[in-house]
Protein backbone atom coordinates (compact mmCIF):
# COMPACT_ATOMS: atom_id res chain seq x y z
CA UNK A 1 0.00 0.00 0.00
CA UNK A 2 1.25 3.45 -0.89
CA UNK A 3 1.70 6.24 1.63
CA UNK A 4 0.22 9.71 1.29
CA UNK A 5 3.76 11.08 0.83
CA UNK A 6 4.37 8.69 -2.07
CA UNK A 7 1.15 9.84 -3.74
CA UNK A 8 2.22 13.47 -3.31
CA UNK A 9 5.64 12.63 -4.79
CA UNK A 10 4.01 10.92 -7.80
CA UNK A 11 1.80 14.00 -8.29
CA UNK A 12 4.84 16.29 -8.09
CA UNK A 13 6.73 14.18 -10.64
CA UNK A 14 3.70 14.35 -12.95
CA UNK A 15 3.53 18.11 -12.38
CA UNK A 16 0.00 17.76 -10.96
CA UNK A 17 -1.12 19.79 -7.99
CA UNK A 18 -3.43 17.82 -5.71
CA UNK A 19 -5.13 18.61 -2.43
CA UNK A 20 -4.87 16.46 0.69
CA UNK A 21 -8.38 15.16 0.01
CA UNK A 22 -7.41 14.19 -3.55
CA UNK A 23 -4.24 12.52 -2.23
CA UNK A 24 -6.40 10.32 0.03
CA UNK A 25 -8.63 9.36 -2.92
CA UNK A 26 -5.66 8.60 -5.19
CA UNK A 27 -3.94 6.71 -2.38
CA UNK A 28 -6.70 4.11 -2.41
CA UNK A 29 -7.07 4.05 -6.21
CA UNK A 30 -3.34 3.72 -6.91
CA UNK A 31 -2.95 1.08 -4.19
CA UNK A 32 -5.80 -0.93 -5.76
CA UNK A 33 -4.17 -0.70 -9.19
CA UNK A 34 -0.77 -1.76 -7.84
CA UNK A 35 -2.42 -4.62 -5.95
CA UNK A 36 -4.01 -5.83 -9.19
CA UNK A 37 -0.68 -5.64 -11.02
CA UNK A 38 0.94 -7.60 -8.20
CA UNK A 39 -1.77 -10.26 -8.56
CA UNK A 40 -0.95 -10.45 -12.31
CA UNK A 41 2.69 -11.09 -11.41
CA UNK A 42 1.56 -14.29 -9.66
CA UNK A 43 0.26 -15.77 -12.94
CA UNK A 44 2.39 -18.59 -14.37
CA UNK A 45 3.66 -17.32 -17.72
CA UNK A 46 6.42 -19.88 -18.29
CA UNK A 47 6.53 -20.98 -21.91
CA UNK A 48 4.18 -18.23 -23.09
CA UNK A 49 5.61 -16.08 -25.86
CA UNK A 50 5.04 -12.33 -25.52
CA UNK A 51 2.87 -10.68 -28.16
CA UNK A 52 2.88 -7.11 -29.41
CA UNK A 53 -0.73 -7.01 -30.58
CA UNK A 54 -3.57 -9.38 -29.82
CA UNK A 55 -4.95 -9.31 -33.37
CA UNK A 56 -1.56 -9.89 -35.00
CA UNK A 57 -2.18 -6.77 -37.10
CA UNK A 58 0.78 -5.42 -39.04
CA UNK A 59 1.53 -1.99 -40.40
CA UNK A 60 1.29 -1.89 -44.15
CA UNK A 61 3.54 0.64 -45.79
CA UNK A 62 3.90 1.75 -49.35
CA UNK A 63 6.90 2.96 -51.26
CA UNK A 64 7.38 6.71 -51.47
CA UNK A 65 7.07 7.94 -55.03
CA UNK A 66 8.18 11.26 -56.43
CA UNK A 67 5.55 12.77 -58.70
CA UNK A 68 6.50 15.61 -61.01
CA UNK A 69 3.82 18.26 -61.46
CA UNK A 70 3.62 20.71 -64.32
CA UNK A 71 4.45 24.37 -63.72
CA UNK A 72 0.79 25.20 -64.36
CA UNK A 73 -0.31 22.88 -61.56
CA UNK A 74 2.32 24.29 -59.17
CA UNK A 75 1.25 27.85 -59.97
CA UNK A 76 -2.40 26.93 -59.38
CA UNK A 77 -1.57 25.44 -55.98
CA UNK A 78 0.53 28.45 -54.94
CA UNK A 79 -2.32 30.83 -55.85
CA UNK A 80 -4.40 29.16 -53.11
CA UNK A 81 -2.05 30.21 -50.29
CA UNK A 82 -3.66 33.00 -48.24
CA UNK A 83 -0.55 35.19 -47.98
CA UNK A 84 3.19 35.45 -48.54
CA UNK A 85 6.01 36.51 -46.26
CA UNK A 86 9.36 37.15 -47.86
CA UNK A 87 9.92 34.20 -50.18
CA UNK A 88 7.61 31.87 -48.21
CA UNK A 89 3.94 31.04 -48.60
CA UNK A 90 2.00 31.31 -45.31
CA UNK A 91 -0.80 28.98 -44.37
CA UNK A 92 -3.00 28.69 -41.27
CA UNK A 93 -1.58 26.75 -38.34
CA UNK A 94 -2.66 23.14 -38.00
CA UNK A 95 -3.26 21.84 -34.49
Amino acid sequence: MLSKQQVQKIANLARIEITGEEAEKYLKELSDILGFVEKLNEADTDGIEPIAHITDAKNETREDKIIEYSEETKTGIIKNFPEKKDRFDKVKAVF
